[in-house]
């Protein structure tokens, strides 16, 4: 018997994985200047950049964000701040 131990590209998108993350991102739009690193960075593609009053602002997906940090720790701005997710 045969065991698949490799999934198929894209099955991320069907898999919700926040709710087992333990921090949270919190952003403040007022600092963010839009350079998109935090959605570059981001391993599961739970922020996308969006076009808001002209400006290019951050939309996070929390269903799928698992609080890593790396956003956090990648922003230049200091705009993106981890904070314990309480549930």
């Amino acid at each position: 018997m045969k065991t698949k131990i490799t999934v198929k590209p894209g099955s991320t998108e069907s898999n919700k994985t926040g709710g087992w993350r333990t921090f949270k991102p919190h952003y403040d739009e007022s600092k963010c200047i839009g350079c998109g690193l935090c959605e570059k960075i981001c391993p599961d593609m739970a922020i996308s950049m969006v076009e808001k009053n002209g400006k290019k602002k951050i939309k996070i997906d929390y269903d799928f964000c698992k609080g890593c940090g790396l956003c956090a720790a990648e922003c230049p701005m200091k705009c993106i701040t981890m904070k314990l997710d309480k549930k």
